[in-house]
């Protein structure tokens, strides 16, 4: 099969981990080309994947003047940053594997859906909750009719109280205007895996959710601006940047929040001296959600609820329940699913081939999504994890529409109002 040649257009986190992922499998990937605004970021990939220096560029746009240079171009900007290059990349001719969300709007998820249609290129979303062990194993049941037909599911994300404050309270993802709302950024992977796992159309969709705990109205008295300008209660806060972050044992928080791959102690403390990583979670500008409740219709009167929360330690949970039988699975420290047969009256617990649990390089996701990209591209992918862009696209509206009912408090009719979406 033929090696792929990428170009990578944001030399971020996500950028690194797929990154790694294919430069241990010379034979089919070679990266050739990348484009990073942050030095540090892009000249590390440069010596990392040895991209030729004259292939290393500041922007996307200075990377696509010279035309389509590769078969695969990875697209792992920040959401707002996606469609430029996105519709650039396409006009070309590129494949892209796109970071989720597709884009931070309805309409620029559209954009570039439509455009992938009309060129004739695949658009592969990093969904990768559909690669690992435990969710292809999971889909492997359903379809096998062992638990009947699915009637219910209750799913449910648990951010994790750090995680929260981290990535959508300090971090990069807490304000919708410059990012997304929280289930787009977020949970998209849950709306995507509810509707894989069942293969059912959406019909009506409801939502509550706010923001209650991380804003001013809860500051501890006499809590300054900065963590690290010493709180009254900075050693009971779980949240104490100073506490998180200069200890050396998050790679992933401490060099997200300083933007250095290499991280040092003093880059982090910069960091959280200088930018909003090193905020009380009380006094930043975040305003997403910080928990959230879905109920869906879909066909064949299958009911689902579904619950994004920061107050937890994290992870995510399933119950399945069928005319058959039900499942239950955690991502968090569990290592089977757990299935009653309705008939035998038994309990199951069923293995599943992962890389570790969901928390850690998302079971085996990254490295599943990777793998299924070279089959996919090559023409021979057997599985049932990579979607075309219009199944992702339908995945996003649903929360796109979640996210409305949210606002305007009401129920929506989604089957109008994916009809209206198409039309205008």
């Amino acid at each position: 099969m033929k090696k792929l040649t990428v170009a990578i257009i944001g030399g971020g986190n996500r950028a690194q981990v797929y990154g790694d992922i294919m430069r241990k499998i010379p034979d089919k990937y070679q990266i050739v080309a990348v484009a990073e605004p942050i030095d540090n970021r892009r000249e590390f990939l440069m010596h990392r994947h040895k991209i030729a220096p004259e292939m290393c560029f500041r922007t996307w746009e200075e990377l696509l003047e010279k035309g389509k240079v590769a078969d695969l171009c990875m697209i792992t900007t920040m959401d707002r940053l996606r469609i430029g290059p996105a519709m650039k990349a396409i006009e070309l001719g590129y494949h892209l594997m796109l970071e989720k969300p597709i884009a931070s709007t309805l309409e620029e998820c559209k954009m570039i859906t439509h455009a992938a249609e009309k060129k004739g290129v695949k658009v592969i979303i990093c969904t990768v909750l559909r690669y690992t062990g435990l969710f292809v194993k999971l889909k492997e049941i359903i379809d096998s009719g062992r638990i009947g037909k699915v009637m219910s599911i209750n799913h449910e994300e648990g951010v994790g109280d750090v995680h929260q404050t981290h990535s959508y309270v300090r971090g990069n993802w807490g304000n919708s205007a410059k990012s997304a709302d929280m289930l787009v950024q977020k949970s998209c992977h849950d709306i995507d895996i509810i509707q894989w796992l069942i293969e059912k159309k959406c019909k009506s969709v409801q939502s509550y959710g706010m923001l209650s705990y991380f804003k001013r109205d809860n500051a501890p008295v006499g809590s300054p601006d900065y963590c690290i300008d010493g709180c009254p209660v900075g050693e009971e806060c779980p949240y104490n940047a100073v506490k998180l972050y200069l200890p050396d044992d998050s790679y992933w928080m401490r060099s997200t929040c300083a933007k250095v791959f290499e991280v040092t102690d003093a880059d982090v403390e910069k960091a959280i001296r200088e930018t909003q990583y090193g905020k009380c979670v009380f006094k930043c500008d975040n305003d997403v959600v910080d928990h959230q409740t879905v109920n869906m219709l879909f066909e064949d009167d299958i009911t689902v609820t579904f619950t994004m929360n920061a107050f937890n330690k994290g992870g995510r949970h399933m119950h399945i329940m069928g005319t058959k039988g039900e499942i239950r699975i955690a991502t968090l420290g569990d290592e089977v699913i757990h299935l009653y047969d309705f008939v035998k009256k038994q309990h199951e617990d069923i293995p599943f081939n992962d890389l570790g649990c969901i928390t850690g390089a998302h079971g085996g996701g990254d490295d599943g999504i990777v793998q299924a990209i070279y089959e996919e591209l090559n023409g021979v992918y057997k599985g049932k994890s990579v979607p075309t862009i219009r199944e992702s696209y339908y995945n996003h509206v649903i929360t796109f529409a979640i996210e409305e009912a949210r606002k305007k408090g009401i129920m929506i009719d989604f089957e109008e109002y994916y009809k209206k979406v198409e039309e205008n």
